[in-house]
């Protein structure tokens, strides 16, 4: 009876726990709901938590990425370049993370929502010195990438091949952008692989099996993530899920058709990522409908 009782207070009291722990934000829009469900995925690059401590102020969404489960199909992660050209509500033409830095997440998820017609249902937002934090917990995971590497901006040094990465290396894999051919969408597809790898470890039985894994992990996660208000440790849980599913086999990751990677519109905005404004529309909208096919999408 005794381990009757323990076997059903832990998982409770560890789901309570965690839910108390969780930060919320203000971050919604109201939008009419749209099939399937949306969550947005947004990578401060904020140095509050002294991870980086290069002096850089302020914050920008370093990673952008959308994912969703529709009503009925294939479930999709979608990178949205963080230079994308867009246009952002009461504010212009600009690159679509600027608009984290001038209206936050509310401002983010409007931008998105109307970039992509989809309505955010969750927002979940990680730092960079989160990402460190939580890779650290699940013991490390495995990365590849096959080219040499050596770049003093996101000190990154790595050799060819797939090697096992602790917190402070993945976090460098996500944020390098200048040694990669493709700039930001290489570094889209490297911090798919991150958040892949981590939620791989995650599912292993060896961490949700082990009480003190769990506590490690569920700690390292809530001191990390930054949710709407109405999102809470089960939409977690379901988000991980969507993740597997999106990055599985039958699932479909990439980023929207691009027109330009160079384009240079003026107005002091430098160069910018534009997309292909005639094939854009219908790719939402399949991604929506849960028929996108992988031919859809930019090779990853």
């Amino acid at each position: 009876m005794v381990l009757l009782v323990l076997a059903v207070a832990w998982p409770v009291g560890l789901l309570l726990w965690a839910n108390g722990k969780i930060q919320h934000t203000e971050a919604l829009s109201g939008a009419p709901d749209t099939p399937g469900t949306t969550y947005l995925l947004a990578g401060s690059d904020s140095r509050s938590d002294g991870s980086i401590p290069d002096g850089t102020e302020g914050q920008r969404a370093d990673t952008i990425m959308v994912l969703h489960v529709p009503a009925s199909g294939t479930a999709s992660l979608i990178s949205l370049p963080r230079d994308t050209l867009v246009q952002i509500p009461d504010h212009g033409a600009n690159k679509l993370n600027a608009a984290f830095s001038l209206g936050g997440p509310p401002l983010l998820v409007r931008t998105v929502e109307s970039l992509t017609g989809l309505t955010v249902d969750h927002y979940v937002q990680i730092g960079m010195g989160g990402v460190q934090h939580v890779v650290d917990a699940v013991g490390g995971v495995e990365l590849c990438l096959d080219y040499d590497v050596s770049d003093p901006r996101s000190e990154l040094e790595w050799t060819s091949g797939c090697h096992l990465a602790d917190g402070r290396t993945a976090l460098a894999f996500s944020r390098m952008r200048y040694g990669d051919p493709k700039g930001d969408i290489g570094r889209g597809e490297r911090q798919r692989q991150v958040i892949g790898a981590v939620v791989k470890e995650v599912a292993t039985p060896a961490t949700l099996l082990n009480p003190a894994d769990q506590v490690q992990l569920i700690d390292a996660g809530t001191n990390a993530l930054v949710v709407d208000q109405d999102s809470g440790i089960i939409d977690l849980g379901r988000m991980a899920l969507a993740f597997r599913s999106a990055t599985g086999p039958d699932g479909i990751v990439g980023t929207p058709p691009i027109a330009n990677t160079g384009y240079r519109p003026g107005g002091g905005l430098g160069s910018t990522v534009l997309l292909d404004e005639n094939r854009t529309p219908g790719f939402f909208g399949r991604m929506r409908d849960g028929t996108l096919t992988k031919a859809d999408v930019e090779a990853p």
